[in-house]
């Protein structure tokens, strides 16, 4: 149950279109002069460094973040999140990639938030030590569905929820929704970003049903597919869902994947999808 490692992944395909649409989100809570809080289920140890022997074992970085790397023309919002991901290079030589809490930590304001969880003992030590010197983050070593859901609302009474698990369970496709609908009772007004892998689009199907059918409103779904949907090992997609999306996001999220199916595809079946799963 805990012997993911996100190093194994850092950069790839789907980190692009997760932290591409997070960084969208924070970006526009940041629009009003009021604090936010932000909160990541499954944080992860903060930062990787791509040198690594897990991130070299398969180097998954080479299907994403390394294919926008030298490009002088990109959409507004990837040229946000590229130049972003280019600051934590002071060489200007991809060789670390920050994770979600370290792209929300470099964005975020000193008087915004972070509430961060993670169960992995050794990647809590590596995030506590990353945030260690930070005043604004809270690092708790407890399962992120049950202390974020204690935690809402924030009494900033604004925030951003990241959820993203590694879905080693196939419980985690039904706990999302659980998770939803619980947060979303007790904390309408939030935005929340649900990242998902299609390993079986299946389990992606009903997700979207569930959902539908939850009496949630307002919910996106961005989705960028580097093959075609397959039976054999191994994910073919990813995607985020958003709850309550930035007005703005739509419009800037679309570009940026009809740039990213030619780019990153390894199949002539490359696909993206956004959608809007309930109307606000």
């Amino acid at each position: 149950m805990l012997s993911y490692r996100h190093a194994f992944h850092a950069g790839n395909f789907a980190d692009v279109l997760k932290h591409l649409v997070l960084l969208e989100c924070l970006e526009y809570l940041k629009l009003k002069d009021k604090p936010f809080a932000y909160f990541d289920s499954h944080a992860g140890p903060g930062i990787y460094e791509l040198s690594s022997d897990f991130s070299q074992k398969n180097r998954e970085y080479e299907t994403g973040i390394t294919k926008l790397w030298d490009e002088s023309e990109l959409p507004d919002a990837l040229l946000r999140y590229r130049d972003l991901i280019l600051a934590f290079n002071e060489s200007k030589q991809l060789s670390t990639y920050p994770g979600s809490p370290a792209i929300a930590a470099r964005v975020l304001r000193p008087e915004d938030r972070l509430c961060l969880c993670e169960l992995h003992t050794t990647e809590f030590e590596h995030l506590q030590s990353y945030f260690r010197s930070d005043r604004r983050a809270e690092v708790w070593k407890q399962d992120g569905f049950a202390r974020i859901n204690k935690q809402l609302p924030p009494r900033e009474r604004r925030g951003l929820i990241l959820v993203d698990p590694p879905y080693e369970l196939k419980e985690d496709y039904q706990r999302i929704v659980e998770f939803a609908k619980s947060a979303y009772r007790t904390f309408a007004q939030g935005v929340f970003l649900f990242w998902y892998p299609v390993v079986d689009r299946t389990r992606i199907d009903h997700m979207e049903t569930a959902l539908r059918q939850s009496g949630i409103r307002n919910i996106d779904l961005y989705e960028l597919g580097v093959q075609a949907d397959s039976k054999e090992r191994g994910m073919t997609s990813s995607g985020m869902i958003v709850i309550n999306p930035p007005w703005t996001l739509k419009k800037q999220i679309e570009p940026a994947l009809e740039y990213l199916v030619p780019q990153l595809k390894t199949s002539e079946q490359a696909i993206y999808r956004a959608v809007t799963l309930v109307e606000e």
